[in-house]
């Protein structure tokens, strides 16, 4: 795929299509002649899809300086493991990551939220629209302020699957397995009945190989197919209620931000939207692609039923609650939240 389909903007057209509900962001004022440069580690290994659109969006940052604001990527783990990148960016070693906030949910509970809410939003629109037109981006940037990070923009996509080596068609049949998940997923699927294990990616294959968990997050499809994941797990669970919607983000260097020559902060923001809106784009028809490969290769998808996801989001709602652990931000992000699914009715 080149780079200008990569960067084709999403138009929201009801509740299927994804993003655009925010609307595009102004062109920014750029101050001419000063140069920057800057280096960032990528979520992504090197050579996968992802990644591409990471270099779109170092090159989309540069064209939209003039070519002043040169970004370095690297690709996971080049610097550190992505694990440890928050408080890299915090040191210096690097002045921006893309991450996923779940990573840091242990020290900041208020991030558990702005990663993904497991049965919460089923559709891409509906959690960025959070981000975009109910306030979550600035409660994000509340929640990064106080490391001496500076939260920039999401990229909000679609349900990751959940790989299985046993057939499961019911929530409550996820009791007594044991499974890897991180972040909010873990404490939301203990709470029905998952033995968890928080085993680092890289892990997943050979954990599902060795029968030493049941059931598995990883990536999205087409993630997962590239990492053989249809040779251990021979069923795809879908909605992927522990992760039905998912924000990574694009976090700077506080300081490193504030530095920035006028207009430059914007570009980083406009960029990074643009970006996420070509990856949903793509993956909605890597989703299906891999899917079918997935199912040339022997795999068995099982579809959950909507009324059982339903049936099961008050239960849900409790185990968010708990996930607060009292923290006043992550209450006041979580009250938001619950509130826009009350509004799209997903809550009673």
């Amino acid at each position: 795929m080149t780079n200008i389909n990569r960067r084709t903007l999403v138009k929201l057209a009801g509740g299927a299509a994804v993003m655009a509900a925010a609307g595009p962001l102004a062109a920014p004022a750029i101050a001419q002649g000063q140069k920057v440069k800057w280096r960032m580690q990528a979520l992504w290994d090197g050579g996968t899809t992802p990644l591409q659109f990471e270099e779109d969006f170092v090159t989309l940052v540069g064209e939209k300086t003039g070519g002043d604001f040169e970004i370095q990527l690297f690709s996971a783990g080049q610097i550190v493991p992505p694990a440890q990148a928050f408080d890299a960016v915090r040191g210096g070693a690097f002045q921006m990551m893309k991450t996923f906030d779940g990573y840091e949910a242990g020290k900041i509970p208020a991030l558990a939220f702005t990663s993904t809410i497991p049965f919460g939003f089923p559709e891409a629109a509906q959690y960025n629209s959070w981000f975009y037109d109910h306030g979550g981006i600035e409660m994000a940037k509340e929640a990064y302020a106080p490391a001496g990070l500076s939260y920039i923009a999401p990229s909000v996509y679609g349900q990751e699957p959940i790989h299985s080596k046993v057939r499961i068609t019911e929530i409550s049949q996820f009791a007594g397995k044991n499974g890897r998940f991180v972040g909010l997923a873990s404490a939301v699927m203990s709470g029905f009945g998952v033995k968890v294990s928080p085993l680092p990616t890289s892990e997943v294959y050979s954990a599902l190989d060795k029968g030493l968990i049941d059931i598995a997050d990883r990536g999205d499809l087409q993630a997962n197919l590239d990492a053989g994941l249809g040779e251990v797990a021979k069923f795809i669970i879908l909605p992927g209620v522990h992760q039905p919607t998912t924000s990574t983000s694009y976090v700077a260097n506080a300081a490193a931000l504030k530095q920035l020559p006028d207009g430059f902060a914007d570009a980083l923001a406009a960029a990074a939207k643009e970006t996420a809106e070509s990856y949903e784009q793509n993956k909605m028809k890597t989703d299906e692609s891999a899917l079918a490969a997935f199912k040339e290769q022997g795999v068995e998808v099982l579809e959950l039923s909507n009324e059982d996801v339903v049936a099961s989001r008050p239960k849900a709602k409790e185990l968010w609650e708990q996930a607060t652990k009292g923290n006043a931000l992550a209450k006041k992000i979580l009250d938001s939240q619950v509130a826009l699914m009350e509004e799209m009715g997903l809550l009673g």
